[in-house]
């Protein structure tokens, strides 16, 4: 079964970024995938550092989210933007979980696999200017990402207090990013 991973680059308990990537992961399951959700909060790291990395090897953390991101086709993945890019807290998870341990080589456990971008503001923008630079990085790093990244504005608007969108052709928006993953990471994985 295709397995899709699911986060917010938010650590902010009631963040409209987790609201929607949960939106779209419903559609996810309702295209056959098996979904988990998970918060970054639940994941502290350090700030990536290639002494500690040394010293160290992986934090804890960093592994179990490595193994997350490895054991999963697809990922759908919502940020927050703080000055005009994505959170210091979002970088840091793709820093770490970047890093090739032994008899690894770069980026191979990213090859391929899927990954649909959004993004949630209270503002007019909407995040979109994070998503560029999400969207690079990730590309960067081997993952396939669907071109069409979505920017949900006037977010503090937009939800059920359940955590449900009020408007039935932005739910219906939401989740066809997560279907779409599910499918495109389904025909890419066998």
């Amino acid at each position: 079964m295709t397995k899709i991973l699911a986060f917010a680059g938010s650590l902010r308990k009631d963040s409209y970024n987790k609201l929607m990537v949960k939106a779209a992961l419903a559609g996810a399951k309702a295209a056959g995938a098996e979904v988990t959700f998970i918060d970054l909060a639940d994941y502290p790291l350090p700030f990536m550092d290639e002494d500690l990395e040394k010293r160290e090897g992986l934090p804890a953390n960093a592994r179990k989210l490595k193994e997350l991101f490895k054991s999963h086709q697809g990922l759908l993945i919502a940020t927050p933007e703080y000055n005009k890019s994505i959170p210091a807290v979002l970088k840091n998870v793709i820093d770490w979980v970047s890093r090739p341990v032994p008899d690894e080589k770069p980026f191979e456990p990213f090859a391929g696999k899927v990954v649909g971008t959004m993004s949630a503001s209270p503002g007019a923008f909407g995040g979109i200017r994070a998503l560029g630079h999400l969207s690079f990085i990730l590309n960067n790093i081997s993952f396939i990402v669907l071109p069409d990244g979505y920017s949900l504005v006037k977010a503090h608007e937009v939800f059920n207090p359940d955590g449900t969108i009020k408007d039935a052709k932005t739910a219906e928006t939401v989740a066809g990013i997560g279907r779409k993953v599910a499918e495109l990471a389904r025909k890419t994985h066998g």
